[in-house]
């Protein structure tokens, strides 16, 4: 007797594919979301000089959430007179007669409340692409890590703030438990449909059965 194939559900380039989609749609979501809001609400002096409220550092840097400066006072002795972003220059260091250094604490609200809101719509996004209740743990830490990885790179620092890292822990324990809790409902209510078919077949072999014996006898 040749032994049986086992299928295996492992396929490398539908994860990965997944693995994009739902970065580059969190990414998306945050686009749309975050420079109307900014724009709206914060304080438009400051959010001019660091490129405005549709600049990539308002997503992809830590330090605009955190609330702390992305650039540094220009002084005589030292050489911090240009700010540096993804290992470019992106503005001049802040004297008085730019911008005089402060920090609008209502950006780093505003760009929380839209990462937040940016995981409430990866609930979704998993729901309809990863559709495995025990993927979305894995989905969603990859999701974090991924972008983790990203904003150092792209700000040239370690995130270091706390209120950054609550955020994100918020974030991915909100899309983790509503999303697995979706998805195991769907599973319940297509795995009942698909049991009651069953029976209804079972039943009928059955009454067959039943009545070819009693022909018999």
């Amino acid at each position: 007797m040749a032994p049986q194939k086992t299928s295996s559900n492992w396929d490398p380039l539908l994860l990965i594919s997944e693995i994009v989609s739902m970065q580059s749609l969190h990414y998306l979501t945050l686009s749309v979301l975050a420079p109307p809001l900014l724009a709206f609400f914060a304080e438009p002096t400051s959010l001019d000089y660091e490129g405005g409220a549709s600049s990539i550092g308002m997503i992809m840097d830590w330090r605009e959430m955190a609330g702390r400066p992305t650039v540094r006072m220009a002084d005589f002795w030292t050489n911090y007179r240009w700010a540096w972003s993804g290992g470019k220059k992106v503005g001049y260091g802040y004297d008085q007669i730019h911008w005089n250094g402060q920090i609008d604490p209502m950006r780093g609200w505003v760009i929380a409340l839209c990462w937040l809101a940016a995981c409430s719509a990866d609930i979704y996004y998993l729901y309809i692409i990863v559709r495995r209740p025990r993927l979305i743990l894995d989905f969603t830490l990859t999701l974090i890590f991924n972008h983790l990885v990203l904003t150092t790179y792209y700000s040239a620092s370690i995130p270091t703030s706390l209120f950054f890292y609550l955020i994100l822990l918020a974030g991915a324990a909100l899309t983790i438990v509503v999303a697995e809790q979706l998805c195991v409902r769907r599973e319940m209510r297509e795995g009942l449909k698909v049991n009651t078919v069953r029976t209804d077949e079972e039943e009928g072999l059955v009454d067959e059965m039943e009545l070819g014996n009693l022909r018999r006898d």
